[in-house]
């Protein structure tokens, strides 16, 4: 175009570059398009397996520790929906006018035993270097999925707010996840080990029954995360240090669990390994998930984009240019349960009630009470 051309030939080359031009636009939605159904598709696929987890579905799952026994009652056990309309401690039928089913309004001492458990957990789980954080709730639907959760589909846990990118946390998992986001962290800086104070939201879509009513199954709960980023050859052992922490803080309360090895089948998308704590719940007359310990590997890191710089340098000789850097590697995520709070409401009332209808305060969450040492039914 820039030589001296006929005009008839300068029209033509015109037309052909105004064709180039449509044509490019239409292969750079395509592309847009595709990239989307491939991404679709990639978030399909879960991550590998540790090589000693269990292979099929829950049934599967191996007990790796029993703590503790069932405590051995002598009279008519009553469930916590019964113990905390006697005590006065909650109120689902107001939550579920104001709200809509599997909402409560914690009460009274109810009130104070979610404040201490929560400010206990915190400060046994900092006592193990752990960084305390509050985080926003409201996350973007990117970081959600990079964390290997699905945040639409027929059966998500995940609330999305309508005419926007964002979503309703499930765990604070996720919005510390992504607190190093795109980032090269220096390996001097690891391990990061944070503990995290937040509300969670889950939609607990299928879940029905009388195995899920009262406190064990809601829509919004408070919750204590440990969420810890670490070289790769570390993940391991830092996975048993997240489930001790979490067994020596069930077993200070006094609660007879068991921990299970969980099984492929039960592992989720971002789990390489996963570690669950089942409680003994005497009113609901089984044991329930009270928390998890997962190994993520680098599932999440290679999503969200968080690389480390080992110190030393690698022996073969640089590229011209380069330096003596040592190239990034992705850091692997591990994410535990400290506690999540109504679930131990539910073990703290069921497994510490009494014949005349109170129940005892543990002794490690009495000094975060104000010394309280007994709930009792309230006079009329």
């Amino acid at each position: 175009m820039k030589g001296k051309l006929e005009i008839s030939e300068r029209q033509k080359l015109i037309e052909e570059g105004k064709n180039l031009k449509e044509g490019l636009a239409t292969l750079e939605e395509d592309l847009v398009k595709l990239t989307d159904e491939l991404q679709l598709e990639a978030q399909c696929i879960p991550n590998l397996t540790h090589p000693l987890v269990p292979i099929g579905g829950e049934d599967s799952s191996t007990v790796r520790k029993m703590a503790g026994t069932p405590r051995d009652f002598g009279f008519p056990v009553k469930d916590h929906l019964q113990l905390g309309k006697e005590l006065d401690l909650f109120d689902f039928d107001a939550a579920a006018e104001v709200s809509g089913s599997k909402f409560y309004y914690l009460k009274n001492e109810a009130v104070m035993l979610e404040m201490a458990l929560v400010n206990w957990t915190l400060s046994e789980v900092m006592k193990k270097g752990f960084t305390p954080l509050t985080t926003p709730e409201l996350v973007r639907s990117s970081v959600v999925e990079k964390c290997g959760f699905q945040p639409r589909g027929d059966n998500t846990q995940v609330y999305s707010i309508e005419g926007s990118d964002q979503c309703l946390i499930g765990t604070a998992e996720i919005p510390v996840g992504g607190i190093h986001m795109d980032t090269i962290l220096a390996e001097t800086q690891l391990p990061l080990k944070y503990v995290a104070y937040s509300h969670c939201f889950r939609t607990e879509a299928g879940a029905a029954g009388t195995a899920t009513r009262g406190l064990y199954r809601v829509h919004q709960f408070t919750k204590v995360e440990m969420f810890v980023l670490c070289r790769p050859e570390e993940s391991d052992s830092y996975h048993e240090e997240l489930i001790k922490i979490e067994e020596d803080l069930f077993s200070a309360l006094g609660l007879h669990y068991k921990t299970l090895d969980m099984a492929s089948g039960d592992l989720g998308a971002p789990a390489y390994r996963k570690f669950d704590v089942e409680a003994w719940m005497p009113g609901l007359g089984r044991y329930g998930e009270i928390s998890s310990a997962s190994n993520c590997i680098d599932y999440q890191s290679r999503r969200l984009g968080i690389r480390y710089r080992p110190s030393e340098p690698t022996p073969a000789p640089p590229k011209k240019g380069k330096g003596s850097l040592a190239p990034t590697q992705f850091v692997h995520t591990l994410n535990a349960t400290a506690c999540a709070v109504p679930r131990m409401i539910v073990c703290l009332l069921e497994n510490y009630q009494q014949e005349d209808g109170s129940v005892i305060i543990p002794g490690p969450l009495r000094a975060f009470m104000g010394g309280l040492e007994l709930i009792t039914p309230k006079s009329t």
